[in-house]
Parts: structure tokens; C-alpha cells; sequence
């Protein structure tokens, strides 16, 4: 079979743009395969309805646990990032070195300050809207480039709850626009980031990576739906096998394969690509693909004031930010956690303002509403959860209607992290009643961001890939995403997978031809 790209990138949400981008314009030609549809802007429309379409619209997992969410996964062009928030804090130092400083957890294979220099680059190429000088709790780095978003009614009422317990906040790190950069325009605050971002003020792949790929010479194919990576005699990467709308199958042959799916979709291909000289799937001689998922447990905590808290305005991560480090004081269960607080509120959908009393119905539903939508504050925290390995996503015997096996998942939230969301609940409790609620209460347990599954790692008997997201086994196979994270922090993930997709991409094209075949 003939060559036909360089590179091979499956799945074209932020990762697999940011790829496509710098491989194009190194010269590389690119072809990225997306399952989902072709998005644009003009699919980005204010509505609780369109804000559904955008996420993961293909086979579900199945879950034996609660654990699953599909708001945090997308599909087609832009991917989750097209509905991702623009949450972008950078982690505690401690985060990366977990197992060294306390022994728990795992080490990544790098530290902080080896990944402080992408951090700043990215940071700048994207757009950060917020105030270092008011993150005690964030490490060294370059100021943001934009000042903070604006702050409204909601954020001032909550702050004055945690300024009472003296627990410090400060303006929420978002890759938002609050001033006209880079040929973006600044936030509007109308509160649809979940629903996606017309303007452009949100960076997302359209307005950022995806249409520069493009130019670049980058081909994307969607409705595109990969079922397995086929290796050569020598065990590397050689042919993406897929089926186009029509279920027409297709295989493309390429020089290095990039793995660019979600956190679920990436060991699911990995092990669903097994063959004789790798029978537990590709990548996996460590028998890790799969393992130690992390889903970060999530504690919606509400309040509602008799006075007017205007939860409409604002953006969909919200206006404040409070983040703590693995240990804490010593007087709580370990692990970092971030409080996202005064959340842009509507009727109803993801974090609505009907969402936080699902018992309610008819005229009970309809009288609280009135009340939620002048009285209501809300914040979210999202804590850490620990790497067991008990913890996975493997294949079920249900399959999808191409054929192929769906991913299962296995998750368990582990008493430390369990323990930590009682704490986070507890704590937004008495901040609510602090800024003066007169009632308040906090949700069930929800599943945050997912990462693991791919781990990295310094030794391949217990990592998936290297540092920069090379499998240890297939030389030429590439993992992107927060798949690879070893630890996750208990903090949003985006700003992380964009800093390490950045080292390794350079690294790819400063060492070209050791990875591609020959």
C-alpha cells in the first residue's frame, strides 16, 4: 500500500488541531480523522438544545457506576473544546511530584518548572484573561496577557462569604477574551459558553488551531470513524483502518500515528486494536491502557439570597476562583481541588438553576425558578481523585452499530476522594451562609473532568507512554489528552493538555526521523 500522509491524527478536538497545526506548517502532511460532523461557528447557537448537540453523539460507554458524563466529551471538529468553559489555572507545583513530596499517588515524569516555559507560550499564543497577583495559590509564571473577566452581582455576594472565613479568591484564569486580541473580540457575558462561542471571544479550536491547520495544508475528514491501528512486521504504527458516513471502509497508511480522542475513546481504540504481537491491545505490554482513571468528584453547593444576585450574567466557568494543594492545612482528606464560583446560570440544563432541585415538579418547580433566577448564587468545586488501577475503561461485550466493541467503565470514587468531596461540600456550605443565604444546600456527588487511562511515565513497565506522550511499545504511536496524566490535581485540564501537547509536538519535529518510519 502506497504512503499517503506523514501523519495520521485521529480526533480533531483541541490536541489533535493544535497537532495538525504545527505538523502542516513544519511541512508534514496531516490528515486528521474525526468521528463527529463538520462544526463552524455557525453552529454555535445560544441554546440550551444546541448546547446537547455539541457533546459526545456516538455509541455511549456503559458504566457499572455513576461515574459516566458525556457533557465532558464532544465530537466532530473543535471537539469537547468547542463547550469547554475556558477554565484554565495552572496546577499546584505539588501536583507533578505527588508521590515524591507524600507519598501517595504517582509521579509525573517531569516537574513544574520543566513545563513552566510552555505554560507562558501557550498562554500567550491563546489569550488569559485574569490577575496573577491575586492567585497566592498559583506557581511562578509570566502575567496573564489580557486583565481579568468583568465580575458581577453573584461573585461579589459569594465572595463576601469566603472573605469572612478568610479564605482568599481571586479572578478565575480564562482563556476568554475580556479585551479585543488577536483579531478576537472580547466577551459579551451573555453566559452560552456551554452552548459554544460565536464570537470567538472563547478559545476554541475554530478560532484558534483548526482553520490555521487548514491553510497549512492539513486535510480533515469527518464523519470518519476509526476501528483499529494496524502495525507493520516490526511492531510500529503503519495503517488507521476507518468507515466513512456510508460505512465504507477505508486505510490509511502513514509515517506517525497520533492517538488525539477523548480520555474514554483512546484506550477503547488501544485495545480494541490488539493483534499477535500485542494481544492485550497496542501500547499496553504494561497492561496499563485502560487503568487508573481518574474522575475528579464534583460538589455543586447553591444559596439563595434575598436580594438580587443576577445569575444570568457572566460565563459559563464563572467569575472567581479558589484553588488549594494536594495537603491542605493536614486537617482535611489530601488532594487539590478548585472552587469555580458565581457559574452564568439559566432556567435550566447543565448547572441550572431547575438542575440543583431535580425532586421538584409543576407549580413547586415553577415558583422556585422565579425565585433562582434573581436570588440564586452557585459554586462548583472539583476535586482531585486518586490513580487505582482498579479504577479503568475496558471493552465491553455491547457493540456499537459499526461493529466494534463500546468502552466500559469501571469507577469507584476511593474514600480519599469521597472524603475530600464532603469536605469541599461542607465548605461551600458555611461559605453560602456566610454571604448571608437564607437557605443552602449542595448536590449529590457529580463525575469532573476525566484523566488517566494512558499514563506517562519514566519506566515503561509501569507508564503507557514516555514524556512526551510516545507509546513505549509502538515508537511511532503518539497519546495526546489528559489521558496521560498520571495525577490530576483536582483542576481543569485543558491548559495542561495544550502545554504538554506543545513539548511533545517540538520534540516530534526536532527528532522526525526517529519517530516516523522509515
Amino acid at each position: 500500500m502506497k504512503q499517503e500522509a506523514d501523519v495520521v491524527i485521529i480526533g480533531a478536538g483541541a490536541a489533535g488541531s493544535f497537532y495538525a497545526e504545527r505538523l502542516a506548517k513544519a511541512g508534514k502532511t496531516v490528515i486528521v480523522l474525526e468521528a463527529g460532523p463538520a462544526w463552524g461557528l455557525e453552529h454555535m447557537v445560544s441554546s440550551q438544545i444546541w448546547s446537547r448537540r455539541l457533546k459526545w453523539g456516538a455509541a455511549p460507554a456503559v458504566s457499572a457506576t455513576p461515574s459516566g458524563s458525556s457533557s465532558q466529551f464532544g465530537w466532530g471538529l473543535g471537539g469537547a473544546a468547542l463547550h469547554h468553559f475556558g477554565t484554565w489555572p495552572r496546577p499546584t507545583a505539588d501536583t507533578f511530584k505527588l508521590k515524591s513530596l507524600y507519598g501517595e499517588d504517582v509521579d509525573w515524569p517531569f516537574d513544574y518548572d520543566q513545563l513552566r516555559p510552555y505554560y507562558d507560550r501557550i498562554q500567550d499564543e491563546m489569550g488569559i484573561s485574569g490577575d496573577a497577583a491575586q492567585e497566592p495559590w498559583r506557581p511562578p509564571g509570566a502575567a496573564y496577557p489580557m486583565p481579568p473577566l468583568l465580575e458581577f452581582r453573584q461573585g461579589q455576594v459569594l465572595k463576601r462569604g469566603f472573605d469572612k472565613l478568610g479564605l482568599p479568591v481571586g479572578p478565575l484564569p480564562a482563556a476568554i477574551n475580556s479585551m479585543e486580541r488577536k483579531d478576537r473580540p472580547a466577551c459579551i457575558y451573555d453566559g452560552w459558553c456551554d452552548a459554544g462561542c460565536p464570537t470567538g471571544a472563547l478559545a476554541n479550536p475554530l478560532v484558534t488551531h483548526l482553520n490555521a491547520a487548514k491553510a497549512a495544508g492539513a486535510e480533515f475528514r469527518t464523519r470518519a470513524t476509526v476501528t483499529r491501528i494496524v502495525t507493520d512486521e516490526r511492531g510500529r504504527a503503519r495503517d488507521v483502518h476507518y468507515l466513512d458516513e456510508k460505512r465504507q471502509p477505508h486505510s490509511l497508511r502513514a509515517s506517525l500515528v497520533v492517538l488525539a480522542g477523548s480520555v474514554i475513546q483512546n484506550p477503547r481504540l488501544l485495545l480494541n486494536s490488539a493483534n499477535d504481537k500485542h494481544p492485550d491491545g497496542l501500547a499496553n505490554s504494561s497492561g496499563l491502557v485502560g487503568r487508573s482513571l481518574m474522575i475528579e468528584s464534583g460538589a455543586q453547593v447553591i444559596g439563595l439570597f434575598d436580594e438580587d444576585t443576577e445569575p444570568h450574567m457572566g460565563v459559563s466557568a464563572g467569575q472567581l476562583m479558589r484553588r488549594e494543594d494536594h495537603k491542605g492545612n493536614g486537617k482535611r482528606p489530601h488532594g487539590g481541588y478548585q472552587w469555580q464560583i458565581a457559574p452564568a446560570m439559566k432556567p435550566n440544563d447543565l448547572f441550572g438553576i431547575a438542575f440543583t432541585k431535580y425532586d421538584l415538579f409543576g407549580a413547586r418547580l415553577d415558583a422556585f425558578i422565579r425565585q433562582g433566577v434573581r436570588g440564586m448564587a452557585s459554586m462548583m468545586a472539583f476535586g482531585a481523585d486518586e490513580p487505582v488501577p482498579e479504577n479503568r475503561i475496558l471493552l465491553s461485550s455491547v457493540k456499537d452499530d459499526l461493529g466494534v466493541p463500546v468502552a466500559e467503565i469501571r469507577h469507584k470514587p476511593s474514600a480519599r476522594a469521597h472524603g475530600l468531596w464532603e469536605h469541599m461540600a461542607a465548605e461551600g456550605l458555611a461559605v453560602q451562609r456566610a454571604a448571608g443565604a437564607r437557605e443552602a444546600w449542595n448536590s449529590p456527588l457529580a463525575p469532573g473532568h476525566y484523566a488517566g487511562g494512558t499514563i506517562m511515565g519514566v519506566d515503561p513497565a509501569h507508564s503507557v507512554t514516555d514524556s512526551y506522550g510516545r507509546s513505549h511499545d509502538v515508537s511511532n504511536l503518539i497519546l495526546t489528552g489528559a489521558g496521560l496524566f498520571p495525577s490530576n490535581g483536582g483542576v481543569s485540564p485543558t491548559f495542561t493538555i495544550y502545554a504538554v501537547a506543545l513539548r511533545s509536538v517540538e520534540k516530534i519535529l526536532a527528532d522526525w526521523k526517529d519517530y516516523a518510519t522509515a
